[in-house]
């Protein structure tokens, strides 16, 4: 059994680090697009396919194969340059990055190197802080196309990985997918507010990509992961820290963590006297913590050179400006918009962002439903049975569906509860919400003269408690109407039968 290493007396928490060092970041975060086609050739990008069933001469990197690009590609990026502040290039071009790795067929990647196709952009963001909101501005140094390379599975040992293994298999299946790189410039200037910046700055990313339509954005599933750079100097010191690059973290919580985590292990490296050494680390969900991997103290060479194979990128200026003029709502904006549409108290707002309802909860409000019930809805019991099944809420059940739950709510022909049996009917796959009604005999009972029966056959029931409520004791109709609501198999109106109850015990 592991014991736990005691903590040094000098040991310094985050809030010491940051009054005594200044955190410098810096975030390259790669997005797979979402193109039918790779990128330089017409394999499948379909995710889940038998591993090595979508590949072909060209991104296997087989002699004699001739790459061609992917004009989808270069139309997303272009749109995410746009919407990231950039200028567009007017010629940029692809390279050779040669190394070797097990799962790149070719034994180098085709990406773009010192002539990107987006360049000199800038991202603002806002973060709540003590003070109230506060705004920072992350300057974007580059937007350029790449290919992912494939997958390595290492089969035996108890970690997964390489070492302990028994043999590795390797699937191409993603070898050539579209990505995109997004690399910030120094992101300096936030003091101890540094993980939340990382996390908001890569949130709003995400949700800029996701209304651009150009990616799925899926962090855990690794079609959105970001390479985390931090650094730290003295306060006031004018210098730049040795950097660390925490590599392929794939969730906002994990991002600020991995920020905390850093400078909290750097901070007291350099109380020790220690150097700081330039390398990658891998960060530890359980811990926060990240362990080292490489070393890059020296500088790497990859031996760029142009891609021989594929002419450059020249894209036309009104072909640009037509692309511009494509550009949706900044979702900051919208945001902004639909919480005063709306009136959504901050958290409420925060949650559905974070659930990434906020889409499907708009289309189910255009479609008629009242606000406040699509975001009860969709917020509560259908993210109750996602949660329960382990999947995404949007799967389950469409907006058009949860309009019609809510408008027969209104209309008075279904209870809270009943449309609860009604949703969980649709999620089983029963239909339409009208034909789980028809089905299952749902509709509310609010014929007066079958509630009386009901309502006096609980009276009777229940002589006492009657009594008490002609009384005055009103808070006790709550047994009665709980016992009208057991008869009518909860199909009552509990509202219609308060209101008959009362007035039958004249009150």
């Amino acid at each position: 059994m592991s014991q736990m290493v005691p903590m040094p007396l000098n040991y310094l928490n985050y809030d010491e680090a940051v009054a005594k060092y200044e955190p410098t970041l810096g975030l390259e975060v790669h997005v797979e697009l979402n193109t039918k086609s790779k990128m330089f050739c017409s394999c499948s990008t379909e995710f889940g396919g038998e591993p090595n069933t979508q590949t072909c001469p060209v991104c296997l990197g087989l002699p004699g194969a001739l790459p061609v690009v992917n004009g989808k590609a270069i139309e997303s990026t272009i749109l995410i340059g746009l919407a990231l502040n950039c200028s567009i290039a007017p010629f940029s071009r692809f390279a050779r990055k040669n190394y070797f790795y097990p799962d790149m067929p070719k034994n180098f990647q085709t990406s773009q190197y010192d002539e990107p196709i987006c360049v000199n952009g800038y991202l603002d963001i806002e973060i709540a802080t003590e003070e109230g909101p506060k705004q920072f501005r992350v300057e974007i140094e580059r937007v350029h196309m790449e290919e992912d390379t494939g997958k390595s599975l290492h089969v035996g040992g108890a970690t997964g990985r390489i070492h302990g293994a028994e043999y590795s298999l390797l699937d191409y299946n993603r070898a050539g997918i579209p990505l995109v790189e997004i690399v910030t410039k120094i992101v300096g200037g936030t003091g101890k507010y540094a993980p939340q910046v990382a996390r908001a700055y890569v949130s709003e990313l995400r949700d800029i990509l996701r209304s651009l339509g150009v990616s799925d954005v899926k962090m855990e599933q690794g079609s959105m992961r970001c390479d985390v750079n931090v650094s730290l100097s003295p306060l006031d010191s004018g210098t730049l820290g040795t950097r660390s690059e925490t590599k392929n973290v794939n969730s906002l919580r994990s991002v600020e963590r991995a920020v905390i985590g850093e400078v909290i292990r750097q901070s007291n490296r350099l109380e020790a006297g220690e150097r700081i050494v330039q390398e990658t680390r891998h960060f530890l969900e359980e811990s926060g913590q990240t362990r080292p991997g490489r070393s890059k103290e020296q500088a790497e060479d990859y031996r760029y050179f142009p891609e021989p194979d594929l002419v450059p990128v020249a894209p036309d200026s009104g072909w640009i400006e037509a692309l511009r003029a494509t550009l949706p709502e900044r979702p900051s904006a919208r945001r902004a918009r639909l919480k005063a549409e709306w009136s959504v108290p901050d958290k409420e707002m925060t949650s559905l962002i974070n659930a990434g309802l906020l889409d499907v909860v708009q289309e189910t409000i255009e479609l008629g439903a009242e606000p406040i019930r699509a975001r009860s809805w969709w917020l509560g019991e259908i993210s109750r049975l996602a949660n329960e099944r382990d999947v995404d809420p949007t799967t389950l059940i469409t907006p058009t569906q949860v309009a019609e739950v809510i408008s027969l709510i209104q209309n008075g022909d279904l209870t809270d509860n009943l449309a609860r049996q009604v949703v969980e009917g649709v999620i089983a796959g029963a239909g339409r919400p009208s034909e789980v009604i028809a089905q299952r005999g749902l509709k509310v009972v609010s014929d007066d003269a079958a509630l009386m029966l009901a309502i006096e056959a609980a009276i009777a029931a229940q002589p006492e408690t009657a009594e008490r409520i002609r009384g005055g004791n009103i808070p006790a109709a709550g047994a009665l109407i709980g016992a009208v609501m057991k008869a009518t198999g909860g199909q009552a109106d509990a509202a219609k039968v308060r209101e008959l109850l009362l007035k039958h015990l004249g009150q």
